[in-house]
């Protein structure tokens, strides 16, 4: 019984601490041939309260996206447990798309990328057994997250559609 809880904990506390000790503090965002930064906590006002902060409203205009629909991607839930998220991730076919998941988000100079997106998303899934990018950035282990805008929600698309068809695995 113990045994069964002590993974999950062991996790919090780790991811916890980790998450204080660093979180992604910007984003750099490519569209097409545009690229640009934007601040985390910009795109956690856009996401939670609809306010779209002027260096972030222009940088979507060059981009050509409407905020409404932005707001949408970065809210966009994922249901899944957390343990099994984390034992699947470590596992053979977890490690595979992470590498493909990886190509879209990954760390600034694309070391430990697939550790870092590992541990952004398991602790986003932690509090309430789902994902939301939003929530993924803002867990994200570096000061810095580079996300391919162009093929993010391809990417939230297939996560869950793997997760979807996952059988409980026994791990």
């Amino acid at each position: 019984m113990f045994k069964n809880l002590l993974l999950p904990l062991g996790i919090s506390i780790f991811l916890g601490v980790c998450q204080s000790l660093s979180a992604a503090e910007s984003a750099i965002i490519k569209y097409y041939i545009f690229q640009g930064s934007v601040s985390v906590s910009e795109l956690k006002q856009l996401s939670e309260t609809g306010e779209l902060a002027p260096a972030l409203a222009a940088q979507l205009k060059m981009a050509n996206q409407k905020p409404e629909e932005f707001r949408k991607i970065l809210n966009r839930r994922v249901a899944v447990d957390a343990v099994f998220l984390s034992k699947f991730l470590n596992s053979f076919f977890g490690e595979s798309l992470l590498d493909y998941a990886t190509e879209i988000v990954h760390t600034p100079n694309r070391t430990a990328s697939r550790q870092a997106l590992r541990g952004a998303l398991v602790t986003s899934a932690l509090n309430d057994n789902e994902i939301q990018i939003i929530e993924v950035l803002d867990n994200y282990p570096t000061s810095e997250v580079h996300v391919d805008g162009n093929r993010l929600l391809d990417l939230i698309n297939q996560i869950e559609s793997v997760l979807k068809k996952m059988p409980r695995l026994p791990f």
